[in-house]
């Protein structure tokens, strides 16, 4: 009886050995919405909670995306240390233009429009200085949805969300989306109210960071906290 107890507990370590584990979460892949309508991706039970506060007009953003974007994702993100939410500045038709596009469609795409529009700024945000008068009045009078569409004609934002398969008609609905008009100002508002007033910004777990505006100084603070 004993042997075969024995046997019985050998086979039984066997077949849980052999049981296959349970993958790792792809925090790269997961992405939640907060009740203000930003977008968090990773872990969301993570030590640390980085809000980045963004401007799509602002090129210290841009600068910072390129240096920083893979390095946060691989270091942080991916291994479920980090957790990444994006919160919306805007400072302009233009701003809000990009804000509206980066949020039209599904939560879980919401990094690669925003990967989009940040990656590829230097040169849809060079097409500024060749705006005359004209063309800019159009972004401030009438409609909202009719002046976001003037923008997103005279920045070639239809082409860049068309990449992504949406239709001329799509970006139309998107960017005549009231509700998303007050979730991104009221970001904006919500921003002021705790302090933030540059671009890039930063804070960890509900604290804004003083002084932190690129990716050295951000750096230096994550280490810190690991």
């Amino acid at each position: 009886m004993k042997q075969i107890v024995r046997i019985a507990a050998i086979t039984a370590v066997a077949v849980a050995t052999m049981a296959p584990s349970k993958p790792a979460p792809n925090w790269l892949a997961t992405v939640n919405v907060t009740a203000a309508g930003s977008h968090v991706l990773g872990n969301p039970a993570a030590k640390v909670k980085l809000a980045e506060y963004v401007s799509y007009t602002c090129s210290h953003c841009g600068h910072f995306h390129q240096k920083a974007d893979s390095a946060l994702k691989l270091a942080y993100v991916q291994p479920g240390k980090l957790s990444l939410e994006i919160r919306h500045i805007v400072r302009d038709p233009v701003d809000l233009t990009v804000a509206m596009l980066t949020n039209c469609g599904k939560p879980g795409g919401f990094f690669i429009r925003h990967n989009d529009f940040m990656a590829g700024q230097d040169k849809w945000l060079a097409k500024y200085g060749s705006m005359n008068q004209a063309q800019q009045a159009r972004w401030y009078a009438g409609p909202t949805a009719s002046r976001l569409q003037a923008v997103a004609r005279d920045f070639g934002f239809y082409e860049i969300m068309a990449k992504r398969g949406y239709t001329t008609s799509k970006v139309n609905t998107c960017l005549a989306d009231k509700t998303k008009v007050d979730k991104l100002t009221g970001q904006t508002a919500q921003a002021g109210e705790q302090g933030v007033n540059a671009t890039p910004s930063f804070a960890v777990n509900g604290v804004v960071l003083a002084g932190t505006h690129d990716w050295d100084s951000l750096q230096t603070q994550l280490a810190a906290r690991f």
